[in-house]
């Protein structure tokens, strides 16, 4: 027997039950994702780096303490409190994975893909980074050494990407837009 209802469809009849029943107010929770798209999420991470690839005393900061530069940009609260920068070079990939749960840091990279909380890419990434990067369209050369970092309760990472040749005259804001949420993660690559 097939569900005759797409996943949209619940989500609407389940929204339209709790705002009936008075139990969700819909201009709060038109708050709540208006927060999340203007206000938490990749973007502000992508900040972060694009300051990083052009600030050099900025770039210095965050490799010291990331919890303060991040902040300084404006970017805390829940799930940020303990930042460390993990920077990508050409001899090293770095890639997070919490085996946990699914701790991830809501302020620089927005709510956590479906894929960060799936058993299967928390207990693989760990055994077998390079397969699970390259089921993911990752391929990186043997050469590269992957080192793999544990996000928990009391530390939470954010990848630094290596900045794309060829974007010397691109300003911050123009950069910001080249960083994506899973190159801040270290599955994908620029």
């Amino acid at each position: 027997m097939t569900d005759r209802f797409s996943p949209a469809d619940r989500t609407a009849a389940l929204e339209s039950l709790l705002v009936e029943r008075e139990l969700v107010d819909p201009a709060v929770m038109d708050g709540f994702i208006a927060r999340y798209e203007r206000d938490v999420g990749p973007m502000n991470g992508a900040r972060v780096v694009a300051r990083a690839w052009t600030d050099p005393s900025y770039l210095a900061w965050l490799r010291d303490d990331a919890t303060a530069a991040i902040a300084d940009l404006g970017f805390t609260g829940p799930q940020g409190e303990h930042m460390v920068a993990l920077e990508q070079t050409d001899d090293l990939h770095h890639v997070v994975v919490c085996t946990l749960c699914s701790c991830y840091p809501w302020p620089v990279l927005g709510l956590p893909p479906s894929w960060y909380k799936d058993p299967a890419y928390r207990s693989r990434v760990v055994r077998e980074p390079r397969a699970v990067l390259a089921e993911m369209g990752c391929s990186l050369p043997a050469d590269v050494r992957i080192e793999v970092w544990d996000s928990s309760a009391e530390v939470r990472y954010l990848v630094v990407p290596q900045r794309p040749a060829g974007t010397e005259a691109l300003g911050v804001d123009e950069l910001a837009e080249l960083v994506t949420r899973d190159a801040m993660v270290g599955v994908a690559r620029l």
